[in-house]
């Protein structure tokens, strides 16, 4: 059977000096069609991932289509059996993806993207420094042979860790990728503005790659962590083995979950010796609200009221 919910990851950097006025219609739309998941507005862009019914992600494609600025937005499409996003959200933000640094345009300088096809043979050059932009967590998971792990906790870090680490007159050629391109397209204007001279990033991302590149012929390593409730997919971007501890947000494995320190929603061996009592107290409400939902058949408990529930 084919599974019934697309997911569709999105963005693209363009100038849109009205987003504020953009949220109402396009929250509107996603919501007529069902659609969940979260987007991102801002005046450099837009960014985010969503899910819903073939026939509700093509009107939003149609959507998108109706404003030139959108004609051409980056998307790339997986596919599994229940909906990974309990909510529908349409954000107002100062970036799209947050690096912190004035100044950087993607809309004004960008490095040189190369078709995922073209991808390997590049990194392939012993010349080129190879650097995965994405988080400590999400590179655990699964990452390209020879990429150097910058082992930030977030975006914001990654100015800092390549001031730190190096230099445009010696590094002439960088090579840059993230799960959906928009991370590592910021990078590397980044990287433009510090002085480095050949920057390219995989158009379309990881998942890009997974979609197009045989696994025969694949330098893909490991699963590729997704920002959804599947956590991760593999190489045929089907749903990966992971979950997701709720208390810290890292990924765990089925090794993780056979842990004397793993309790389903509350902690896992990433996190139950450093767990603050206010977020471990927390986290045991969840899921003890979570556990209520379903015994009731009720909806997840995320947006309700959980009072009601125990009435």
């Amino acid at each position: 059977m084919t599974p019934n919910i697309v997911v569709a990851a999105l963005y693209k950097f363009v100038s849109l000096p009205d987003y504020l006025a953009l949220r109402e219609p396009l929250l509107q739309t996603l919501l007529d069609h069902d659609i969940k998941g979260t987007l991102l507005l801002a005046e450099e862009g837009i960014n985010g991932t969503v899910s819903g019914t073939r026939a509700g992600i093509d009107a939003l494609l149609a959507w998108f289509k109706l404003d030139a600025r959108f004609a051409d937005i980056d998307h790339k499409e997986s596919y599994c059996d229940e909906q990974p996003f309990y909510r529908t959200k349409v954000k107002l933000k100062k970036e799209i993806v947050t690096l912190g640094v004035p100044g950087v345009d993607p809309n004004q300088q960008v490095g040189t993207y190369i078709e995922p096809q073209d991808w390997n043979a590049l990194i392939s050059d012993p010349e080129v420094l190879l650097i995965d932009t994405r988080n400590d967590y999400e590179v655990a998971i699964g990452t390209f042979d020879g990429a150097i792990d910058p082992r930030t906790k977030s975006f914001r870090e990654f100015p800092e860790y390549i001031k730190a680490h190096f230099d445009p007159s010696k590094h002439k050629k960088v090579a840059m990728f993230c799960t959906g391109g928009i991370r590592c397209e910021k990078a590397s204007s980044y990287m433009l503005g510090q002085g480095f001279e050949e920057v390219y990033h995989l158009k379309g991302g990881i998942l890009k790659y997974l979609e197009e590149v045989p696994q025969a012929e694949t330098k893909w390593r490991g699963d590729c962590f997704v920002f959804d409730n599947r956590v991760t997919v593999r190489h045929d971007l089907s749903e990966g083995d992971y979950d997701q501890c709720h208390a810290c947000r890292n990924p765990i494995s089925i090794e993780d979950r056979q842990s004397e320190h793993y309790a389903a929603g509350i902690s896992c061996p990433h996190c139950w010796d450093t767990l603050s009592e206010k977020t471990r107290t927390s986290a045991r409400e969840r899921q003890r609200q979570i556990e209520i939902a379903k015994a009731r058949n009720l909806p997840h408990p995320i947006g309700y009221n959980y009072k009601a529930l125990e009435s």
